[in-house]
C-alpha cells in the first residue's frame, strides 16, 4: 500500500514537472513570436511615416519590449513622428530614439538634388520610388552615404561610381546590401 502511495506521488511530481516544462516552452515561443511581431510592426510603421523620404534612413533594434531607433533624417518632424508611431505598438514599453536630424546646408541640398537626378537618369532608377524607396541617400557635410538594398552587385557598384562623380562630395560610403528579395 505504501509503495502505491509513493508511486502515485512520483507520477504526480513527474506530471507537474512536465506541465511546468511545457508552460515554460510555451512562454518562450510566445516571447519569440511577440518579438518577431514587434519587429514586423516597427518596420511597417516606419515605412508608413508621412515625411520619410529618399533622404532619410531609420533602422531599429528590438530587445524584449524596448525598441531602439537609429539613423539620420532630413525631413522635418520625422524624428518625433517615428518615436510616436513606435510607442503606439502593443508590447512596446520603451522607445529609445537615437535618430539624428541632419543639419541644414545649401551645399548638401545641392548634392541631394544632383544625386537623385543622376541616379534617376543614369543609374538603376527602380530603387528610388517616391514611396518607400529601397535605396536611401544620406548627405551630411559633403559626405554621401548609400543605405538600403539592391538586387545586383552591379547596381551597387554603379550607384557608388555615380555618387563619387558628384561635384562637392568629399566621401562616399556604400552601405548597400545585395539580395534577390528586399525586406519591404
Amino acid at each position: 500500500m505504501r509503495t502505491t502511495g509513493i508511486k502515485s506521488l512520483l507520477v504526480f511530481a513527474l506530471a507537474a514537472m512536465f506541465a511546468v516544462s511545457v508552460s515554460a516552452q510555451s512562454f518562450v515561443a510566445k516571447s519569440s513570436n511577440n518579438a518577431r511581431t514587434i519587429e514586423q510592426q516597427v518596420a511597417k510603421k516606419l515605412r508608413g511615416l508621412t515625411n520619410y523620404s529618399v533622404f532619410d534612413h531609420i533602422s531599429y533594434s528590438v530587445n524584449g519590449s524596448t525598441v531602439t531607433l537609429y539613423g539620420k533624417v532630413y525631413s522635418l518632424g520625422t524624428v518625433n513622428q517615428a518615436e510616436n508611431e513606435i510607442e503606439d505598438i502593443d508590447g512596446v514599453s520603451t522607445v529609445i530614439n537615437k535618430i539624428e536630424m541632419l543639419p541644414p546646408s545649401p551645399g548638401d541640398d545641392r548634392i541631394r538634388r544632383e544625386a537623385i537626378r543622376l541616379f534617376a537618369n543614369r543609374g538603376p532608377a527602380q530603387y528610388f520610388s517616391e514611396i518607400n524607396p529601397e535605396v536611401r541617400i544620406i548627405v551630411e557635410r559633403g559626405r554621401l552615404t548609400l543605405e538600403g538594398n539592391v538586387s545586383r552587385k552591379g547596381d551597387s557598384d554603379l550607384l557608388n561610381l555615380l555618387a563619387n562623380s558628384i561635384s562637392g562630395v568629399f566621401e562616399v560610403t556604400n552601405n548597400l546590401t545585395v539580395s534577390k528579395r528586399s525586406d519591404r
